[in-house]
């Protein structure tokens, strides 16, 4: 798919609205004289995956800087600092602003394809099946990351003109998960389950099979704050089963931690679903610049800077890693010397960008290197956690898959694994992949957790302690509540 991806990204039939999206949420996409046949909705449909390129930068800087994986204290970028300490004025921060833009762009796209769609333009039945496939399981994608981060938002199934958009206020999230399920669902019926060489990047049967078990672990989770994507209704078994259906699929933990980012291997059996960039043509993604910071693009010799010299790894992290942890060993880097300056208190987050890897693009938003959104191991951790929450199995084999994940890390086994178990070990899993924030908050331990870690480092700097559950989502951007007064209500907690 990289070699398509490449190609569309710039074509401006497929951003011409972009910019309407920082006055409204959504709005219909100018198609005259376009959808006329098959190409055309070739084109239109890597349109749709064009805007999961913003994609990565959200996850770090809403879920892994937000978490207690990443101490942004002394960050120079003060808008991931102000998500970091909790800051309660963030309803103007562009970084959130970025993540409800992002979401309501892939969704407007994916209502227009749809809409447009019908056997007049794609005569054949096959192949108009696999075009509304693909555009529900995007449509899905976006919607289940935008009541992660938002709660309740509004509800559109189809296009809308930007005075029609003034009307739509925002709908619970229990009305959004009736469409995320409903969407993955119809993909899971027709998406193949693999594809040609040429064509890898778009879902499969097996990643919509595992974003809607993630999206029934979410629901499962305890309801903390009343508009919070975690509902309570225990459908742990449900996703189990789905994850199961993914296991059946050709994936398998690699031997080794490091060969799962190798560049020259990027879509490895590890992969279930990734977004696929591709370094100088405009298509390369910037987003390990975010955890990365200055000094260490200086000390690497990049022609450019990083993002925030200070996003650095917590040390509760590094404790938690302890001194044999490989996974650490590769992600992570304790000390280096830049400019003649012997960094020891700025441990770094390397797992994207070591000049090893062979990521380097020309610019610092021009990366090469691909973004995991759902990995086998992760099916494998999620199998575990459904087990755990009482869904079928044993004990025996949850501890079985921890184990696997924890013997590749170089560790000694665990007995009688509990839930804090299997989160420690995500949370060395996943450094930097986004998924930190969202774990804690399914698993209902984020209050517990991120209150004991604020209370440690409290003093290096200002933050918001201790939080509560309006914390556990982020406001609806400022210039969103700005455009008509009285629309949208502000969440919780927010001024």
């Amino acid at each position: 798919m990289k070699k398509i991806f490449l190609l569309l990204f710039s074509i401006s039939v497929l951003s011409s609205c972009d910019k309407q999206l920082d006055q409204v949420p959504i709005s219909v996409m100018s198609a005259e004289g376009f959808y006329n046949n098959e190409s055309d909705f070739t084109l239109a449909l890597n349109g749709i995956y064009s805007t999961l390129r913003f994609y990565p930068n959200s996850q770090l800087r809403l879920g892994e800087i937000r978490s207690d994986n990443i101490n942004s204290q002394r960050t120079a970028d003060l808008l991931s600092r102000d998500i970091h300490k909790f800051a309660l004025t963030i309803s103007t921060n562009q970084y959130v602003a970025d993540a409800w833009d992002v979401g309501f762009r892939g969704v407007m796209k994916a209502n227009t394809l749809l809409e447009k769609l019908n056997e007049q333009v794609v005569p054949d039945e096959a192949k108009r099946k696999w075009f509304e496939g693909q555009a529900k399981f995007l449509r899905a994608f976006y919607y289940f990351d935008l009541i992660k981060w938002f709660g309740p938002v509004p509800f559109l199934d189809k296009t809308v003109t930007p005075n029609e958009a003034l009307e739509i206020p925002r709908s619970s999230v229990s009305e959004i998960y009736n469409l995320i399920i409903k969407d993955l669902e119809d993909a899971i019926s027709v998406l193949p389950v693999s594809y040609s060489p040429a064509e890898r990047g778009y879902a499969t049967k097996y990643a919509a099979q595992g974003m809607l078990a993630r999206v029934y672990l979410t629901r499962s989770g305890p309801k903390l704050n009343p508009d919070g994507p975690c509902l309570g209704t225990n459908e742990y078994q449900k996703a189990l089963d789905l994850l199961n259906a993914v296991m059946t699929g050709p994936f398998q933990m690699l031997n080794t931690y490091s060969s799962i980012f190798s560049f020259k291997n990027e879509n490895n059996s590890e992969v279930v679903f990734s977004i696929q960039f591709k370094s100088g043509f405009g298509v390369g993604g910037s987003f390990p610049t975010i955890l990365t910071g200055t000094s260490w693009w200086n000390m690497v010799g990049l022609p450019f800077q990083g993002a925030g010299d200070r996003n650095s790894v917590s040390e509760n992290l590094l404790t938690s890693y302890g001194l044999d942890d490989l996974r650490e060993h590769f992600s992570v880097v304790r000390e280096y010397v830049s400019a003649g300056v012997h960094f020891t208190d700025n441990p770094t987050c390397i797992k994207f960008a070591s000049p090893e890897k062979e990521t380097w693009g020309v610019f610092r938003d021009d990366f090469g290197i691909d973004f995991p959104v759902l990995r086998f191991t992760d099916v494998l951790l999620m199998k575990a956690e459904c087990i755990l929450m009482g869904a079928n199995g044993t004990q025996q084999e949850a501890d079985n898959i921890i184990n696997a994940v924890r013997e590749r890390a170089g560790l000694d086994p665990l007995t009688d694994a509990t839930i804090d178990d299997l989160m420690e070990e995500r949370r060395k899993e996943f450094l930097g992949e986004g998924l930190r924030w969202n774990d804690l908050i399914r698993s209902g331990k984020v209050l517990t957790v991120m209150n004991a870690w604020i209370g440690s480092i409290i003093s290096e700097g200002e933050m918001t302690y201790p939080i509560d559950e309006t914390q556990l989502l982020y406001p609806v951007p400022q210039e969103q509540m700005d455009i008509k007064k009285g629309l949208y209500t502000q969440n919780r907690g927010y001024n």
